[in-house]
């Protein structure tokens, strides 16, 4: 199974750190935080990797390179302008090939099991998604949802459990038919539309897991896993 890490985006929150340096680049734990998705899914026996890029994509590339350092190969998605997710994603599906794929955020810390996530992923019907939530967040975040209990995902209404997507999920290549290649296009209004056709489900993620998405957090993450607290 394929995997895609997502790394175009520019990191406005994180500036000046990103004026110069790519946010999946930036260290915590004394390495950049993508290497740790890199040997995650290496661990599991993900070999196959797509990593799409933008903002200061070129020192990425020259980071990681074809990947053998960790045991996967990768293949580059270049943006000439970050086209966000989920437009970054349906640029990619000729890398990630007709089967169901893994996508992880570049920018999150997150001890996800692969196998298990895997294993979600070979089951998906033609269209579908399933995606790892965790209990709300205490900072900002994307739009609340909330699983229902025959696990589907839809979006979180009053007297709903709160949950936040944690950017880990796993789609059918069709999920993506319809978004455009070439502009950008977020993920959420595509999520939202296939959660009313019942075609998204999703799991509550019980183990570590943060945005580093501001300097704070990015400092956070470092102190997790220079802390020895988890097993990163």
């Amino acid at each position: 199974m394929k995997a895609m890490i997502l790394a175009a985006g520019r990191g406005e929150r994180m500036r000046p750190l990103t004026d110069h340096t790519p946010k999946p680049l930036l260290l915590a734990g004394g390495q950049p935080l993508i290497v740790r998705h890199l040997q995650r899914l290496a661990a599991a026996g993900v070999r196959e990797l797509v990593i799409n890029h933008a903002w200061l994509g070129e020192q990425i590339e020259a980071a990681l390179g074809d990947g053998s350092r960790w045991g996967v190969a990768i293949r580059y998605s270049p943006e000439g302008q970050a086209l966000e997710t989920a437009a970054g994603i349906a640029r990619a599906l000729p890398l990630l090939g007709d089967e169901p794929f893994l996508v992880l955020n570049g920018d999150v810390l997150c001890d996800v099991d692969v196998a298990q996530l895997q294993t979600r992923a070979a089951v998906l019907p033609p269209g579908g998604a399933h995606l790892l939530l965790v209990p709300k967040a205490g900072y900002p975040t994307g739009r609340d949802l909330t699983l229902d209990a025959d696990g589907r995902v839809r979006a979180c209404h009053e007297g709903d459990t709160p949950y936040t997507f944690c950017g880990v999920a796993a789609y059918h290549p069709a999920f993506f038919a319809r978004v455009p290649h070439d502009e950008p296009s977020p993920l959420l209004p595509w999520l939202l539309e296939a959660m009313a056709a019942g075609r998204v489900s999703g799991e509550c993620h019980r183990g570590i897991w943060l945005d580093v998405g501001t300097v704070e957090r990015l400092a956070e993450a470092d102190r997790i896993l220079r802390g020895g607290e988890h097993a990163l």
